[in-house]
């Protein structure tokens, strides 16, 4: 889709679905007045005598207050609206809030959500969320957590721009904040739900509400959910990305009197799945790159075939089928190899609230234990050159436990309203890999080297080491008459080129990496009313965080350092140079060398932060809300838990000073906002309009890249002076600036619309739409202390950051109508969300660019009395939309063994790339009963 095209979808959805916001939709009840919300239970949203909003209760500054006083921008997304989406993670929230992008990639357990642009890019566990996540009040670790099924919601809040002085973590770039149905002591009531779709998908829902008396009351929910795979593997003959997970979830309620409640929980959460397969993107192969064999012979499928690489796995066994461009589902995994995985996800947690009188306490305590274990055919290819098996050796898991405190009251006869809080976090992160190189990997790592260098006469990939043997007999000098084109190193390289053969099913045993993370903060928000209407909110926060780790490295390649023994010093003969580093890089890098085998490492980090807000909000009239606001934001650095960044492929050990000496490498800063944002909120009945302008510069933004070989976690900041390109270079050595020469590197700025429109009873329309111009600053370096920017990421300075479309804009339509005076309902809902184009790569390769697109999601149904029965057919992704959530290098899948091709076009060179799909079209019926 062209930019107008995408100018007039967005103005045709405007026009369609009028004013309105992803905000709730045909509420369910108020409780009694007796239930009147505390700062964190469930909000109340009532409906006017014409079927639209009424009040809209959130809980975004850690008060029950109505959405139109709060000046903060903030989506709030009511249990009927996510019914009426058909949203069971917080995924589906990218349907109706527009500044929001929530995506998977090689895990669904280990997702990433966006708020403006900003977000953790990649499933790094070392990295946390930009966006933190909240559940019932209790943080979870990784903003993946909440792609798990979540039960019965009673509404969630999205939360935009930095937060800490109102939550118990601190978060750079957003809050979405779930809060689900609590028990209530109404009687018993209840709901069941089934649903059969395409994909034979099965989901069965069910909660049950019980009073144990006057002043208890229990709840429970669970989840069923089975479906088969959207991709069909045909080497292994079986389906990827199915589903097949369970969740259930108990509560106590206790509340002997309106001023003393207490609320326990307990959550568990399996999965059993295969996720996640990939595609090859059509954009990988370059045609400004020869065919090394036969620079006039195109391959059979009609692409240009100027890539070695493509030759390479096209002659090992990997079907031309699978470079055909588009968005066909089979993929072509190695026989044998698996995507399957196991997450389980569970916790306890206790909320006591109590009113004093004079001020309300809130306490609640949570232990979270979560681990998940996936295995994975690494390079997405027939040939078996990377792979993780799922044998417990490749795992995540995190065990936290965290106290958070708030007290609040009033002050001054009401003048002002104080809220001070404290909050403490110990977690305990476990991560295990066992990345191996595949059986298939010495022949292909050296046909790579062959055909991708000044040997690449001498390429035959059914001969030892890809070698002919005419030309091992030249390399090894037995031809007299033929000169070899390595000279007297030609037999070295030959027997370098064997060893490779010899890391086939070699790599990494078992590495184990475990960090610990304690963190307490301080916090204060207070409201000051200087008039009746005119307010001033003053937040502070102060953090100290303290990260421990230890690792240790198991490895039986011993390839590696033989080969850096034997070809070391040839590094600096420009005729052996390519061909010596091939051998060497392709025999250390994605598992670390011989050298590091029964190595162990520990370090530790410490930093303490000060963060705050302030906003100033004036009401001149009753339904019109003005503010400007500023807020400094933080995310804690850490370690990237990737151990690349202990060594360098080129250099052995041993002059590096061992892998203790390069712990420091593995440390990346604490990622730091400063944000500006003015707004407008205007709310009448039947009528609401939010409009936010901001501003955002982020310094040390935390990124984490996948070269191809290895990950990159870089902070990226800017030079005030002029680098003269040396950030957009080949070289690691050039753009450097002094620390107190650098700035911020990143810049989210831009308009959010929110609106919400009844104009009769039974009808609501909702509008949303963001501009956010999110990008790179020019001049940019890889860390506060100035030094080079990563040559992989060359393209970043001036760009758009990845996963960061310019207009978003969402809208949806529902109808209720009755139908007769039996109390029947009929129920027609649509939803869009229209997406300007993006790149979804973190390196902002152009191959890895999205068009913009459309997603439709509907819903047409009849509902009885109370819904006490309902019967609704649906389908996602109405018109089949074909789109990448992230595309990446494929894994060790670049064509040549030197510096990369360069192209302006064509930065990648001769790498390909491979992607993550979105989900197909899927349709179904739903039969629901409440009681």
């Amino acid at each position: 889709m062209t930019k107008p095209q995408l100018m007039t979808a967005c103005g045709l959805a405007a026009l369609t679905f009028a004013f309105a916001a992803p905000a709730a939709a045909q509420q369910t009840p108020a409780e009694p007045a007796a239930q009147t919300p505390t700062a964190t239970e469930q909000a109340s949203t009532t409906q006017d005598e014409t079927g639209g909003v009424g009040d809209i209760i959130v809980t975004a500054q850690g008060r029950a207050q109505l959405l139109s006083d709060v000046p903060v921008a903030v989506s709030a997304v009511s249990a009927e609206a996510l019914q009426l989406s058909g949203a069971t993670d917080i995924r589906a929230l990218n349907q109706l809030a527009p500044s929001l992008l929530v995506s998977s990639t090689g895990s669904e357990a280990n997702g990433s959500a966006r708020i403006r642009g900003i977000g953790t890019v990649g499933d790094n566990p070392g990295l946390e969320s930009s966006v933190a996540v909240f559940i019932d009040g209790v943080y979870r670790s990784r903003s993946g957590i909440g792609l798990n099924e979540l039960g019965e919601i009673d509404r969630i809040e999205v939360l935009r721009g930095p937060q800490g002085t109102l939550f118990g973590r601190n978060a750079s770039a957003g809050i979405i904040n779930i809060v689900s149905k609590q028990p209530t002591f109404d009687g018993i009531n209840g709901m069941a739900e089934a649903t059969y779709g395409n994909y034979d998908f099965w989901r069965f829902q069910g909660a049950l509400n019980v009073p144990l008396g006057e002043t208890l009351a229990a709840r429970v929910d669970g989840v069923y959910v089975k479906r088969d795979g959207f991709y069909n593997d045909v080497a292994n003959n079986i389906d990827v990305n199915n589903r097949d997970r369970w969740f259930v979830r108990g509560q106590l309620r206790f509340e002997p009197t309106s001023d003393f409640s207490v609320r326990i929980i307990g959550d568990y959460t399996k999965r059993d799945e295969r996720c996640c397969g990939a595609t090859y993107v059509d954009r990988s192969v370059n045609p400004l790159v020869g065919n090394l064999n036969n620079p006039a012979t195109p391959l059979t499928t009609g692409l240009p075939s100027g890539n070695n690489i493509i030759n390479v796995l096209r002659d090992l066994g990997q079907p031309i089928g699978s470079f055909t461009p588009g968005y066909d589902r089979t993929i072509y995994s190695t026989p044998g190899r698996s995507f399957a995985g196991e997450t389980e996800d569970k916790g306890v947690s206790a909320q006591i609230d109590w009113d004093f009188g004079g001020a309300k306490l809130t306490s609640i305590t949570a232990f979270r234990d979560y681990r998940s274990d996936q295995g994975s055919d690494t390079d997405y290819s027939t040939i078996d050159i990377l792979y993780r098996a799922a044998d417990g050796n490749s795992s995540r898991r995190f065990e936290t436990f965290s106290q958070e405190l708030r007290l609040q009251g009033e002050a001054f006869g009401g003048a002002l309203d104080w809220l001070i809080g404290g909050y403490y976090a110990n977690e305990d992160l476990t991560v295990s890999d066992n990345l191996r190189f595949g059986n298939q990997y010495g022949r292909f790592a050296t046909c790579r080297i062959i055909s991708g260098s000044a040997l690449a006469s001498l390429y035959s990939p059914t001969n030892a080491s890809c070698i002919s043997p005419a030309g091992r007999a030249v390399l090894n000098g037995q031809v007299p008459q033929v000169p070899s084109p390595l000279g007297a190193a030609g037999p070295l390289v030959v027997a370098a080129l064997d060893r490779l053969n010899g890391i086939n099913d070699r790599g990494t045993g078992r590495d184990l990496f475990e960090q610990n993370s304690r963190n307490y903060a301080f916090f204060t928000h207070n409201i000051v009313h200087l008039a009746d209407t005119l307010d001033l909110t003053l937040g502070l926060r102060y953090t100290n965080e303290r990260k421990r780790l230890n690792a240790s490295f198991t490895n039986d390649n011993i390839a590696c350092v033989q080969n850096q023994q034997a070809l070391g010093s040839f590094l600096t003969n420009p005729a052996l140079a390519a061909v010596a580093g091939g051998i060497i890089g392709l025999s250390c890098q994605g598992n670390s060398t011989a050298e590091i085998n029964g190595a162990t490492i520990a370090d530790e980090r410490n930093e303490d932060e000060f963060t705050g807000t302030a906003i100033l909000s004036w009401k001149p009239i009753d339904d019109l809300l003005l503010y400007g606001s500023y807020s400094r934001g933080y995310k804690a650095g850490g370690f990237n838990l990737d151990k690349s960044a202990l060594k360098n492929p080129l250099v052995p050990f041993a002059a590096l000073g061992g892998p203790q000496a390069l712990t420091r490498n593995l440390q990346f800063d604490p990622e730091i906002v400063n944000a500006y944002e003015v707004g407008a909120k205007y709310s009448t009945r039947g009528f609401s309009l939010a409009v936010a302008g901001f501003r955002q510069e982020f310094k040390n933004f935390q990124l984490n890249t996948f070269n191809g070989a290895v990950f990159l976690v870089a902070t990226i900041n800017a030079c005030k002076t002029d680098l003269g390109g040396g950030d957009r270079d080949l070289s690691a050595t050039t753009g450097a600036c002094a620390a107190d020469d650098v700035t911020y590197g990143v810049v989210s700025q831009g308009v959010e619309i929110e609106a919400n429109l009844s104009p009769v009873r039974d009808i609501n329309l909702n509008l949303g739409v963001t501009y956010a111009d999110t990008h790179y600053r020019e001049n940019l370096v890889g860390s506060a202390s100035g030094i080079p920017l990563d040559p992989a990421l060359r393209v970043l300075p001036g760009n758009q950051l990845s996963n960061a479309p310019e207009i978003v804009a969402t809208g949806s339509f529902s109808w209720t109508p009755e139908l007769g005076s039996s109390g029947l309902r009929g129920l027609l809902y649509v939803d869009t969300r229209v997406t300007d184009d993006f790149n979804t790569g973190s390196d902002l390769f152009p191959q890895k660019a999205q068009d913009s697109f459309v997603l439709v999601n509907a819903r047409v149904g009849i509902r009885g009395r109370d819904e006490l029965w309902a019967l609704e057919v649906w389908a996602q992704n109405l018109t089949n939309t074909q789109y990448a959530q992230v595309a990446f290098n494929s894994p060790f899948q670049a064509g040549a063994t030197s510096a990369p091709f360069v192209d302006p076009q064509f930065p990648g060179g001769r790498q390909i790339f491979s992607q993550y799909l979105a989900e197909p079209r899927t349709y179904g019926v739903t039969l629901r009963t409440r009681f």
